[in-house]
């Protein structure tokens, strides 16, 4: 009888991490090319990539429950990954929110916000992508401290467009609508953060 091929935990989390920055590629091109009819088209690539994500950390939680030995500490897998997969809905969720809210065209400086959430996100996936050899990894610490400044960055953006956006806009419908979208870039870049924090301290954990 052949041997089951060990699962690799490690390789399921750089799929999600490789997934939820997939998806913000697609959430920026997305603003910066905006109309409702391309937010039908690129949203269905996001919804796949979530759906995706989801088997994954059903996968990888029945793999836990099963597994005699694991890498790292069971708990630790499990943060990690669920941290991941909320960056993922975070930005799945962004997609709903244009379609609900009935956005018909992106405010000022939304693309940098954008850009942000894929530079975020690119930081974690190169994270978790080094994560295992973490011991040798010259890399790892770099992507660390570059989403921490992401996040710090994005807080000053945050402040500027809520600031402007109550200062500026009369539409209360609009300021409505655009406070919960600035919302959602703001929770998907602390997320982000979150995540690379989470693998910081599974490092100092390990080492």
């Amino acid at each position: 009888m052949a041997r089951r091929k060990q699962y690799d935990f490690f390789v399921a989390m750089e799929h999600l991490a490789e997934n939820a920055h997939t998806a913000a590629e697609i959430l920026l091109d997305l603003v910066r090319n905006y109309s409702p009819e391309k937010l039908v088209s690129e949203s269905e690539k996001i919804h796949d990539l979530e759906r995706e994500a989801d088997h994954i950390v059903t996968e990888l939680t029945n793999e836990l429950y099963d597994a005699f030995i694991t890498p790292i500490d069971r708990e630790d897998i499990l943060v990690i990954s669920e941290r991941l997969d909320d960056i993922l809905d975070g930005i799945n969720g962004m997609t709903y929110l244009f379609e609900n809210l009935v956005i018909t065209e992106m405010r000022e400086e939304t693309d940098v916000f954008a850009e942000m959430v894929a530079k975020a996100a690119k930081g974690v996936h190169t994270a978790t992508k080094e994560f295992p050899k973490f011991k040798n990894s010259k890399t790892l610490r770099k992507m660390i401290d570059e989403v921490n400044h992401t996040e710090s960055d994005a807080d000053r953006l945050y402040s500027k467009l809520k600031k402007g956006l109550f200062t500026e806009e009369e539409n209360v419908v609009e300021i409505i609508k655009w406070k919960d979208i600035y919302d959602r870039f703001e929770e998907i870049i602390n997320d982000s953060e979150s995540a690379v924090d989470i693998i910081d301290g599974m490092v100092i954990k390990n080492t």
